[in-house]
C-alpha cells in the first residue's frame, strides 16, 4: 500500500537520506509555510531513488503568482542560492522557487492546478506503483541510471522500453491495474 503522500511522516521510517530530508523540512517548517498551497513532496526522495545532488521537489497549487512570490520570499529568500522565476511560456504557467537548506536544494513548483492533478504528483504515483511492482531490483536500476545523469522519468522509460516522450509515456500508465504494471515490469525490466 502506498503512503499518504501529503503527510511526510512516511519519511521518518525510510532510508537515512529520507529521514534527513524529513528533519530538514520539519526544522525549517517548509510545508507549514506553504500550507495554503496544498503542498506535496514529489520526486526522488519519496521514492527513495535519490542520488548525490537530488533535490526536494514540492508541488503547490498557486493561482496568484505575486502572492506566491511574496510568501515564498518572506520564508525562504534568506536561504542560500534563492531564486524565483516565472515560466509563463509553459501551459499551464509555472512558478519555480529554488534555494538550499542543510545542503539540499529545494524546488517549489507552483501551478494553477490542484496538486494531485500536476504532472509531478502524477509521475510520483505511477513511479511508486512501478517500484512496488518491480521491487528493489527496479529501484536499484533506476538509481544506477540516475547516478549516470539520467533524469527520473527517462530512467523509468528506458528500463521499461516505453516509447515516445518519457514524461507522457509514464502518464499513459496511470490507468494500468497493479497486475498490468507487474506484467509490464516483468516483461521489460
Amino acid at each position: 500500500m502506498l503512503p499518504d503522500w501529503k503527510d511526510i511522516q512516511y519519511l521518518q521510517t525510510g532510508s537515512p537520506a529520507q529521514r534527513a530530508a524529513h528533519a530538514t523540512l520539519q526544522q525549517h517548517a517548509v510545508l507549514a509555510a506553504l500550507q495554503v498551497y496544498d503542498p506535496i513532496l514529489v520526486g526522488t526522495f519519496p521514492l527513495d531513488i535519490m542520488v548525490a545532488g537530488s533535490d526536494l521537489d514540492i508541488v503547490c497549487e498557486v493561482h496568484d503568482c505575486v502572492e506566491f512570490s511574496q510568501r515564498v520570499g518572506q520564508h525562504f529568500s534568506h536561504c542560500s542560492a534563492y531564486s524565483f522565476q516565472s515560466l509563463r511560456s509553459r501551459e499551464p504557467p509555472c512558478w519555480v522557487a529554488s534555494f538550499y537548506l542543510e545542503g539540499i536544494e529545494v524546488e517549489l513548483f507552483g501551478q494553477p492546478l490542484p496538486t494531485k492533478q500536476q504532472n509531478g504528483y502524477r509521475h510520483l504515483v505511477v513511479e511508486a506503483r512501478l517500484l512496488a511492482a518491480g521491487g528493489t531490483t527496479l529501484q536499484e536500476k533506476v538509481r544506477d541510471l540516475k547516478a549516470q545523469g539520467v533524469k527520473t522519468e527517462p530512467a523509468f522509460a528506458k528500463l521499461l522500453a516505453l516509447p515516445g516522450d518519457p514524461y507522457q509515456a509514464l502518464l499513459n500508465l496511470e490507468t494500468y491495474s497493479d497486475q498490468e504494471l507487474r506484467q509490464l515490469v516483468g516483461q521489460r525490466s
